[in-house]
């Protein structure tokens, strides 16, 4: 069983800058590709984020390239989120969460479904 605990979310104005993070516990961290997903007020969980077990390969939500970083620091049995450049659009609560590496290979890694663990979300308001 892997416990997440999600953090680092907060206010923050348009154009500027957070780093969310993930520690694991309860399970071999390196074991587990990692996404990220955030789902905003009336909306469906969506896609942000993912990272294979090693964080040599990762895939972003057409909506962040190029403004957001996932990685991971299997050492500190960490994932991490660096948001640049944000905008109000990304308001929303941001969870990290586990799946197992067939899940990355596969193509499946932007599906919630098959991510087994959840952390409880942190929340991530940008203000105009």
């Amino acid at each position: 069983q892997v416990q997440l605990v999600e953090s680092g979310g907060g206010l923050v104005q348009a154009g500027g800058s957070l780093r969310l993070s993930c520690p694991a516990s309860g399970g071999t961290f390196s074991h587990y590709a990692m996404g990220w997903f955030r789902q905003a007020p009336g909306t469906e969980r969506e896609f942000v984020a993912a990272t294979s077990w090693s964080g040599t390969n990762s895939n972003y939500a057409d909506s962040v390239a190029g403004r957001f970083t996932i990685s991971r620091e299997n050492a500190k049995n960490t994932l991490y989120l660096q948001m640049d450049n944000l905008k109000p659009e990304d308001t929303a609560v941001y969870y990290c969460a586990a799946t197992d590496s067939t899940t990355y290979y596969g193509g499946n890694y932007a599906n919630p479904s098959p991510y087994d663990y959840w952390g409880q979300g942190t929340q991530v308001t940008v203000s105009s």
